[in-house]
C-alpha cells in the first residue's frame, strides 16, 4: 500500500479518498474548508493537513479533485501548492475536469521538478464515486499511470490511459458532448410523449429495451417525469464543462452545433433558478408555462 494525499473533498473527492483509505493506503487529506477534512479523518482515519504542500509532503501519489483550472493551479503551483512539497519521482494525479491546456502546462511544470503529472478526469457522478465504480480517462506517461493505477482502482471500475498529457481531459470533453445531446434528446422525447397523451413511463419502459436505450434514460426518466432534479451533476458544473468543450473546439476546428445549443438551453435553466438542479432539468425549460 502507498502513502498518498488527496486534495479536494467535495461530493466526488470525499468518497474517492475514502475508498483509498478502505483499500489500506495511508491517506492525508486537504480541503479548503478544514472542517470537512476533519470530518473525513474522523470517519476514515488518516490525517488532515492545513495546506496542499503539507498534505503532499512524503506522499508517493498525490490526488486532486477541485473545481476548475484556477483552483488546480492554486493547489499545485500556488504559494502553498502541492508541487512544493512533492519529492522527485512522485506522481500527481488530477481528477478535476479542467482544460487540456492546463493539463499540459502542469505536466511540463511537474516534469521540470522531477514529478510525474497525470490528467485523469472521471465520469460516473456522485453515486459512482460513493460506490467506487467511476470511469477514469487518463493522459500522461505510461509508466506513471501504471504506477498510480493500483490506487485508482480502489474507486474505479474502468481506468484507461488514452494518450499523452491532455488526452484524459480531451476524452472527458467527448463524454460531456455525448451526454449533452443524450439528455436533450431524452427531455424532448418525454415532453413529446406527454403532449401526445401517452403514458410516458410506459413509453420509456418499452423503448429503453431497444436502440434508444442509454444510461440517462435508465437512471433519469422517472425523476424527469416527476420534475425532480436533485440527483447527480449540477447545471452550473455542466456549463463549466461545456464551455471547456466549446473553447477546445474553437482551437481544433471541431463543429459542435448541438453542444452549443444545449449549453444555451442550460443557460435558460439557470435563469429559471436551476443552477444547482441536475443536468436532467433540461426538460423543465420545455415544460415551463
Amino acid at each position: 500500500m502507498s502513502k498518498v494525499a488527496f486534495i479536494g473533498l467535495g461530493v466526488m473527492g470525499y468518497p474517492m479518498a475514502g475508498h483509498l483509505a478502505k483499500a489500506g493506503h495511508d491517506v492525508t487529506v486537504y480541503n479548503r474548508t478544514a472542517a470537512k477534512a476533519d470530518a473525513w479523518v474522523k470517519q476514515h482515519g488518516g490525517a488532515a493537513a492545513p495546506t496542499p504542500n503539507e498534505a503532499a509532503a512524503g506522499a508517493e501519489i498525490v490526488f486532486a479533485c477541485v473545481g476548475n483550472d484556477d483552483d488546480l493551479r492554486e493547489v499545485t503551483t500556488g504559494e502553498n501548492g502541492a508541487f512544493h512539497g512533492m519529492g522527485k519521482g512522485t506522481i500527481f494525479v488530477d481528477h478535476t475536469t479542467a482544460s487540456a491546456a492546463v493539463a499540459r502546462e502542469l505536466y511540463d511544470e511537474a516534469k521540470g521538478r522531477g514529478i510525474a503529472f497525470v490528467d485523469a478526469p472521471v465520469s460516473g457522478g456522485q453515486a459512482g464515486a460513493e460506490n467506487g465504480v467511476l470511469t477514469v480517462m487518463a493522459g500522461g506517461d505510461e509508466a506513471s499511470f501504471a504506477t498510480a493505477k493500483h490506487a485508482i482502482d480502489s474507486y474505479a471500475r474502468m481506468a484507461k490511459l488514452l494518450g499523452p498529457s491532455g488526452a484524459g481531459q480531451l476524452t472527458k470533453m467527448v463524454n460531456q458532448i455525448c451526454i449533452a445531446g443524450l439528455v436533450e434528446g431524452l427531455a424532448e422525447g418525454l415532453h413529446f410523449a406527454k403532449k401526445a397523451g401517452l403514458d410516458a413511463e410506459a413509453v420509456i419502459e418499452t423503448i429503453s429495451k431497444g436502440a434508444a436505450q442509454s444510461w440517462q434514460m435508465e437512471n433519469r426518466y422517472k425523476t424527469m417525469i416527476e420534475g425532480k432534479f436533485d440527483f447527480g451533476f449540477a447545471v452550473d458544473w455542466m456549463r463549466k464543462d461545456l464551455a471547456i468543450c466549446l473553447d477546445e473546439a474553437r482551437r481544433n476546428g471541431a463543429h459542435l452545433p448541438v453542444t452549443a445549443a444545449v449549453d444555451q438551453f442550460y443557460s435558460e435553466v439557470q435563469a429559471m433558478g436551476g443552477r444547482r438542479w441536475d443536468t436532467s432539468s433540461l426538460i423543465a425549460r420545455l415544460e415551463k408555462t
